[in-house]
């Protein structure tokens, strides 16, 4: 049963979120705010949704394991697994100022996880928390990144006019835009708590840790949207928008999804995410050295990254089963 309600958990997220994307886009067309804009705030949401459901989620029952496992098992599968399989199907193109601008801020958020994450070896406590006044730091960070973004899309010499699936476009109705929106999110809510309480009663019933269940099933689950909108454009060969869609994700993970999580309730940090919080960061300085190469990631590249991901889920499953 716990099966069930953990896969009807995943798909109320994917749909919520979906259904979310398209009211909350309609709504703000309604109101004529400029498409670049939506895309870089309420699309980048709803590909995040998910991670953001679960991980608040769990913040709320002090789940910590799950909350902050969900995140970086998320990043490191968006670009080991899915910036892969993605280079498989196209060569994938990285803009300039994705390379120059986006990945040191990825990176930058990275590291400043692993700092907040390690204070107690500056503060000399035995238990590594991500504190409320730490989650409010990288609030603040992703506050700065927003206004990047979003002055950079303003500021921009390219056509904005096809920003936005065709899915976004259908309607400027208000009344339907607003069940869509509030529907989503209702999904989005609710399969978060699906998803968090039926892995809590998996990992216990297995002897397996919260950490461990977050890490691997359930930020897989959660990592679906953004697999399926790079798959998506790269079959389209809008490659940059794969990669970019990456980027903002993890970005949108570390500093909002952790952020909010960690201002509603401390998150202690096991001993063993110590590692995870390392490849978050080695991956990102890989992708980024990767990415300067004619600013393209090929196909052996992107088998690098897929042979890494078997190797690190060869070692949790030796590990911890």
């Amino acid at each position: 049963m716990m099966y069930v309600l953990l896969i009807l958990g995943f798909l109320l997220l994917i749909k919520g979120a979906d259904y979310f994307v398209d009211g909350a886009s309609g709504i703000a067309k309604y109101y004529r705010i400029p498409p670049i804009i939506i895309g870089l705030t309420i699309v980048a949401f709803g590909t995040s949704a998910p991670e953001a459901a679960v991980s608040i989620s769990a913040a709320l029952k002090g789940s910590n394991g799950i909350s902050l496992g969900n995140v970086l098992g998320s990043n490191i599968f968006n670009i080991s697994v899915i910036i892969g399989i993605t280079s498989f199907l196209s060569a994938l193109s990285v803009q300039k100022q994705t390379i120059r601008k986006e990945i040191p801020f990825t990176l930058l958020g990275g590291v400043a996880l692993l700092v907040l994450a390690n204070d107690s070896i500056l503060n000399g406590t035995k238990q590594m928390v991500i504190s409320q006044s730490d989650g409010i730091i990288l609030l603040l960070f992703f506050t700065v990144f927003l206004y990047y973004i979003v002055e950079a899309a303003l500021n921009s010499k390219e056509p904005q006019d096809n920003f936005l699936p065709e899915s976004h476009r259908e309607s400027l109705k208000l009344g339907p835009n607003l069940v869509y929106t509030l529907g989503g999110m209702a999904g989005i809510i609710i399969g978060g708590e699906l998803v968090v309480s039926s892995s809590v009663k998996i990992a216990t019933s297995f002897g397996i840790s919260q950490t461990i269940i977050g890490l691997t099933i359930v930020s897989i689950g959660t990592s679906l949207p953004e697999l399926i909108t790079s798959i998506t454009a790269a079959r389209k060969k809008n490659t940059d928008i794969a990669v970019g869609n990456i980027i903002g994700s993890n970005i949108f993970n570390v500093l909002f999804v952790l952020g909010i999580s960690a201002s509603i309730h401390s998150i202690v940090v096991e001993p063993k995410l110590i590692m995870e919080l390392f490849i978050n960061i080695i991956l990102t300085v890989v992708l980024f050295i990767f990415s300067r190469t004619n600013n393209k990631i090929v196909r052996g590249e992107g088998a690098v990254f897929i042979l890494f991901y078997v190797v690190y889920m060869g070692y949790l499953l030796a590990t911890n089963l």
